[in-house]
């Protein structure tokens, strides 16, 4: 991969020498004041735009795999042949120009049109899904763009249209990103695209035999397929002498906005919790200038699931920001703005934040006989134990062909994927899900990238040094890699994610 200076880009409408592009390498230029990439796979040259659809992250900076280009930040995955966005969570594609090569230069010459949705895909006469976060959405949007033009409900609890959640407990309650951000599709999109979504709606039940759901409200939907994207909620603690309003979850849009509300005249806030979310949490209330306590049961934060070296650097993290960490305690009781401990300390609080975890949403699914075991069994098509009836996000529990477990992962990107194949497979198609799943927390300046899954693991080998917040450590088990955690090491954290793939589908892999 080579990089141009941003202040001597190239121009390619002037054209490019190929000799200048070595095969599976990018450059990056411009052409008509717009910024540009140039990628070279063989004799074939592609010419895409230079940020990714989701948050902008630099391409330039990304892998190319067989004919696909991926973003370094997010690993969303992008056609170079027509800017189709293939793989969450980009949902858009990229614009791409038309390359010609004359003698031995390119030149980028008119911006191709992005690629129609397919039109007129045979499918079930009608597809309810149950959920509007992550994986419902990119299961209708996934519909429409394959082509299925039949009747389309999307029954969502929440009072928002689907939203982009991870921003809820980062930059958005940070005060860093605007409100108009966070709705993952503005209004209008469901009408032009004919999806009809049902805020504030609950599903009652669900008769597998006569395919129909009922609402709380009564309303009836029958469907040819039916996708539960139920998500999880999180775990609610009886906190003895705490009233309803001292008491804040972060799940929804609503949640974010209402500690943020409370934020606007608070100093010190009790964040209950060293989880991701927890901490998230802690280092956006920090960026508004709030006093923050983490009252914990470990040791260490994120100990179970990253180990203690990455634990221990991520608590020096936040220590240096001005948390104050309260382990192997919990909340004996709450009395006004005094927090009782376990330990016997008090501390102050306006008001608190629970972040201890959450279960996923399986009522509905055992309420109408579909086979559960810690989550909504499902096969590699994400296909539940009824024909029909598919299953994605939080709440799935499906075979992963990497670590050949049964596994449930609550993470944004994995949902966001899940629905995207399931959708596929409401239409037939037959696509297993087979991504080797990959989140991203962030923490004050710090980006943490996990990719694999690694429940437990034997050994920890860290390459550079978290001190420094430039390493890459990878989770061993039986001498085999499960999953890496990097810090400023993004085309690492790519390269992890394309190896962990090849081990499973070699014949698909090609990676520059």
């Amino acid at each position: 991969m080579t990089e141009i200076s941003q202040t001597n880009k190239p121009d390619f409408r002037n054209g490019f020498p190929i000799r200048d592009i070595g095969d599976g390498s990018m450059i990056s230029g411009r052409a008509d004041g717009e910024k540009l990439v140039l990628v070279r796979r063989g004799d074939e040259v592609f010419a895409i735009a230079a940020h990714c659809t989701h948050y902008g992250g630099p391409l330039a900076e990304g892998l190319i795999v067989g004919d696909t280009v991926r973003c370094p930040w997010h690993h969303a995955c992008f056609s170079l042949r027509n800017g189709e966005a293939l793989r969450a969570p980009a949902l858009d594609p990229i614009p791409c120009w038309r390359v010609e090569r004359l003698r031995e230069k390119i030149f980028v010459r008119e911006k191709v049109s992005p690629p129609a949705p397919m039109r007129g895909t045979q499918g079930p006469n009608s597809v309810v899904i149950v959920g509007g976060g992550a994986a419902g959405l990119a299961a209708a949007d996934m519909l429409r763009r394959e082509g299925y033009d039949g009747s389309l409900t999307i029954v969502s609890a929440d009072a928002f249209p689907p939203v982009d959640r991870p921003n809820l407990s980062k930059d958005y309650l940070a005060g860093t990103a605007q409100e108009d951000w966070i709705p993952l599709r503005p209004s209008d999109y469901y009408r032009d695209r004919k999806i009809d979504l049902l805020l504030n709606s609950r599903v009652s039940s669900l008769d597998t035999k006569s395919r129909r759901i009922v609402l709380e409200n009564g309303k009836a939907l029958e469907f040819g397929a039916l996708l539960l994207a139920t998500g999880a909620d999180p775990v609610h603690l009886p906190i003895e002498g705490a009233t309803d309003s001292q008491l804040h979850y972060l799940r929804t849009f609503a949640d974010s906005k209402a500690i943020i509300a409370k934020a606007a005249s608070a100093k010190r806030v009790v964040v209950v919790g060293a989880s991701f979310i927890g901490l998230e949490v802690a280092a956006s209330l920090r960026a508004r200038g709030i006093l923050v306590d983490v009252v914990a049961p470990g040791s260490q934060p994120l100990e179970r699931v990253m180990g203690a070296e990455v634990g221990l650097f991520i608590r020096k993290l936040h220590e240096a920001h001005g948390v104050t960490f309260h382990f192997g305690e919990t909340l004996s009781r709450v009395s006004g703005r005094t927090v009782a401990l376990t330990g016997g300390t008090t501390v102050d609080a306006d008001f608190l934040v629970l972040g201890v975890g959450v279960r996923p949403s399986l009522a509905l699914a055992e309420q109408a006989g579909l086979t559960i075991d810690r989550g909504i069994l499902v096969d590699e098509y994400l296909e539940t134990s009824v024909a029909g009836i598919f299953a994605a996000g939080d709440a799935a529990r499906w075979p992963d062909p990497h670590t050949g477990e049964r596994i449930r992962v609550e993470h944004w990107v994995v949902a966001e994927r899940q629905g995207q194949v399931a959708a596929k497979n409401i239409l037939g198609r037959r696509e297993k899900f087979d991504a080797v799943p990959f989140f991203w927390s962030q923490h004050y300046d710090v980006a943490i990238n996990y990719v694999g899954h690694a429940e437990k693991w034997e050994s920890i080998e860290i390459d550079g040094s978290l001190d420094a917040r430039d390493c890459a450590v990878a989770y061993k088990k039986g001498g085999r890699t499960l999953a890496i955690v990097t810090i400023s090491r993004d085309l690492k954290s790519l390269q992890a994610e394309a190896a962990m793939e090849a081990e499973i589908r070699p014949q698909r892999q090609e990676v520059a």
